[in-house]
């Protein structure tokens, strides 16, 4: 396989696109790419790297939804601790105050 050309080996498809997009492609090709094919694949390539990276902030977005209901409830366990201690702290001032 080493004296078979690299285009000759990789996998070809057909993609239909509206004219307008394909006039854009032609502009755009000729300044930084070899051919419509590496300037195709390097778009597909830009895509899919978005594209991971909005679904792991979209994750990230759930993780932090979810963990903000386990902190409020972590926090208001501990307010109600706090106002039982409060009460039985003033409790025994009267008690002491009494005696």
């Amino acid at each position: 396989m080493g004296g078979v050309p690299l285009w000759l080996r990789l996998p070809r498809i057909t993609v239909s696109l509206p004219n307008s997009l394909l006039e854009e492609v032609d502009v755009m090709v000729p300044m930084e790419y070899k051919n419509r094919s590496d300037f195709i694949a390097e778009a597909m390539k830009l895509f899919i790297s978005e594209k991971k990276k909005l679904d792991i902030i979209e994750k990230l977005r759930e993780g932090y939804k979810e963990m903000s209901q386990i902190n409020l409830a972590f926090a208001e366990m501990g307010l109600e601790q706090d106002i039982l201690e409060l009460a039985t702290y003033e409790a025994s001032l009267k008690r002491q105050a009494i005696l």
